[in-house]
């Protein structure tokens, strides 16, 4: 199911469908030149997969990526950046984007695609600051549990190219195919949305510091370009484009995964349900919120799989080793011992969880028993964050590799089922 669900969002056939639309075709008939930037975590495969459709040749394609992604050999441009905090690289990156945008006239298309990781591949910070101040920046809203929304809020204050910067920078007219990787499929948000409006302001930038640590916590810099724009003295990003100029779409997204997950554990014959609601929150919780939801279910006496996806954070506090992923099937531990034969699973669809080499882990009914007898205690090793030599312990992990696509994590859980009994 897990790879099911990854399958369903392979970047090259997204791209594909993407192209066939009417209106696609349009902007790319009627453009002097088509110039292509792809960031993100599948730039390779959407590049691939645009290089397979598109009847006409781009005039020039440039790819940014990090190091794990797969590469591609085409008429392009290669270019590797760091994530999930920028580089020195990614604010090359961002550089070259910049001034290959300023380039192109009002007849020539710029096609951006974009996919998870693109806020970090290419940044570029805002006048005044240095990329040291945005990486601690970040750095501390990560550890601080800071949403997918609050990071980009400040990212795109503290940025030349994000938050519509970058569709402001060129004369071209603008295409965006975008795969989510965020809750809700919000353009803005979506690699800090360099192509679309932005509906947040400065004050709000402000108003997560205070939220995630106060702003005492973070660069003096940072804190006084942020108050330099609240009082006006610096241009809020753009909140109006032009519609006959700029053009978006989401074109895959984690529900695009999630359907492909439940028609295969269907056509497996299993009995399905699908939360409707977004797993997000503190990673820790939200395990138990899914097997409360599990457990009213299998209350029916039927076995059942239940299927959910999102994005949690995790608020660092220990000094362990973990994803987000790898601590929802932590939190899931207590819940499923000594449960009718069950196993779940959490696994990021980019294959890559935090700073580790898993995609997420399993638990079932026997994990609590099984640790014990290491000597692993579930609560101890949640509370140091580290759930990646817990599950490591015990063989648990799921490791996919990087697999090219990214539209949040999944979680599928079985519970009654000869299934989910260990083998």
């Amino acid at each position: 199911m897990v790879r099911a669900a990854i399958d369903g969002v392979e970047p090259a056939r997204l791209v594909a469908r993407a192209y066939a639309a009417t209106d696609v075709q349009r902007l790319l008939r009627s453009a002097a030149e088509v110039d292509v930037f792809a960031v993100g975590k599948a730039a390779g495969p959407m590049l691939s997969g645009l290089d397979r459709c598109m009847a006409r040749r781009w005039r020039a394609a440039l790819a940014v990526a990090p190091e794990s992604a797969p590469r591609v050999s085409l008429d392009a441009d290669w270019m590797v950046a760091a994530h999930p905090v920028p580089d020195a690289r990614s604010e090359r990156a961002g550089l070259e984007v910049l001034a290959r945008a300023a380039r192109l006239g009002s007849e020539d298309l710029l096609l951006v695609l974009i996919s998870g990781g693109a806020s970090s591949l290419a940044a570029v910070p805002a006048e005044g600051l240095s990329l040291e101040d945005k990486r601690t920046a970040q750095t501390i809203l990560l550890l601080a549990g800071a949403d997918i929304g609050e990071m980009n809020t400040v990212r795109k204050h503290l940025s030349r190219i994000k938050g519509g910067r970058l569709a402001a920078a060129s004369k071209a007219r603008v295409l965006t195919l975008a795969i989510s990787d965020v809750v809700g499929d919000d353009l803005s948000t979506i690699g800090s949305g360099p192509t679309v409006p932005d509906p947040t302001t400065f004050d709000d930038a402000l108003s997560v510091l205070e939220r995630r640590g106060g702003v005492g916590r973070y660069p003096e810099a940072v804190v006084t370009y942020l108050r330099r724009g609240a009082s006006g003295a610096a241009a809020e990003t753009p909140k109006v484009v032009d519609a006959t100029r700029t053009h978006a779409r989401v074109i895959g997204s984690l529900g695009d995964a999630l359907d492909a997950a439940e028609t295969e554990a269907r056509a497996l014959g299993y009995r399905v349900h699908r939360v409707r609601e977004p797993i997000v929150g503190e990673a820790r919780a939200a395990g138990a919120r899914v097997l409360e939801y599990v457990t009213r279910i299998a209350s029916q006496g039927r076995p059942c799989c239940v299927i959910s996806g999102g994005e949690t954070t995790v608020r660092v506090s220990g000094a362990g080793k973990g994803g987000r992923n790898q601590e929802v099937a932590l939190s899931m531990v207590r819940g499923l011992e000594g449960t009718a034969p069950s196993m779940a699973a959490s696994i990021g669809t980019d294959g890559v969880d935090g700073p580790t080499d898993a995609a997420g882990a399993l638990v079932d009914s026997t994990t609590a028993t099984r640790a014990r007898a290491c000597g692993l205690d579930p609560e101890q090793y949640l509370d140091d964050n580290n759930s990646y030599e817990f599950f490591d312990a015990l063989g648990d992990l799921v490791r996919t590799g990087a697999t090219g696509t990214n539209v949040g994590d999944i979680q599928i859980v079985m519970m009654g089922t000869e299934s989910a009994t260990r083998t």
